[in-house]
């Protein structure tokens, strides 16, 4: 981070780990209301870890980037073999690229090791971890996030706090859509605050009016040349994030709408269930733990009658 390109490739890996997340859910819920489960990721029918080795392989680049390619000596630390200042913000980035890093190492590990029963909840908490150490990092970070910068960083808390929030809340709520759907939202609302930050904070001809960029300790940073200049800039950041906002809650909704009713049209009949075989069914789809999400097995199941296309 700390460039056009640091901030936007992250965040199109958050916007589209959003998306795929938010595609899931829906898709999920739509076709099992009743017995709906969150899962923290999704396998594909081709290469059922494709959703964690895109994690892993954006947080080798990016720990790359920030220790090795992006620093003038192609590494990270002083002569003396300690963290100059100016450097200090890189270790910062790189320790959050780690976590996750770790998180999809061990989803993977959990998936083929530990019993059903607790890897799920296992896989949240090291996400919830993932996300408190990108929170924390943020919030008492080296750099004096002030100004202009400082505002776009202070908003980003706020949507990284959502993220934590509701993983946590996902541990004990696993058969709510509405955490998922909102974990799933912030998360790709951080991508698209991530590709903004980076835009607008890097591109000269995007810097509101009465501010300017210059280098600072090796950074290239938004300054003004005036209060009211700045007090006017972070109100156009509070404007711009609040619009996004709105924009994104409105694509969301409609992607929503949207699916459901591709989805739910392939549903014709929910058969009646006594209540010993509603409770059965809850129980085989809990052991399916994440392979209940193949259209194959729902396809086999004998409680949905589908239309033909």
């Amino acid at each position: 981070m700390g460039t056009m390109v640091g901030h936007v490739a992250p965040g199109l890996g958050f916007f589209l780990l959003g998306l795929w997340h938010l595609f899931n859910h829906i898709k999920l819920y739509s076709l099992r209301p009743k017995t709906y489960t969150s899962s923290p990721w999704f396998p594909t029918s081709k290469m059922r870890y494709i959703e964690l080795y895109f994690i892993m392989t954006g947080s080798s680049i990016s720990v790359a980037m920030e220790l090795f390619i992006g620093p003038t000596k192609h590494q990270p630390l002083d002569t003396d073999g300690t963290i100059p200042s100016s450097h200090l913000h890189n270790f910062e980035h790189s320790l959050i690229s780690t976590t996750f890093f770790v998180y999809a190492t061990f989803a993977i590990i959990l998936d083929k090791m530990s019993p059903k029963a607790v890897k799920r909840d296992l896989t949240l908490l090291i996400g919830v971890i993932a996300f408190a150490q990108e929170f924390l990092l943020f919030h008492l970070h080296s750099t004096d996030h002030v100004g202009l910068e400082g505002q776009y960083h202070w908003l980003l808390q706020l949507v990284i706090f959502v993220s934590l929030a509701t993983t946590i809340l996902g541990l004990g709520l696993q058969k709510s859509f509405l955490v998922s759907f909102v974990r799933s939202f912030s998360i790709l609302f951080q991508g698209v605050w991530f590709i903004v930050l980076g835009f607008m904070l890097y591109t000269p001809a995007l810097i509101p009016k009465g501010c300017y960029l210059c280098y600072e300790d090796g950074r290239l940073l938004a300054a003004c040349h005036t209060q009211e200049a700045l007090h006017r800039a972070k109100s156009l950041v509070n404007i711009q994030f609040s619009s996004y906002l709105i924009l994104i809650t409105m694509l969301c909704m409609l992607f929503y709408l949207v699916l459901i009713r591709v989805y739910r049209k392939r549903v014709v009949q929910y058969p009646l269930l006594t209540k010993g075989e509603e409770e059965k069914e809850e129980e085989e789809d809990s052991d399916d733990d994440v392979d209940f999400q193949k259209p194959s097995k729902l396809g086999e199941s004998k409680n949905f009658i589908f239309m033909s296309r």
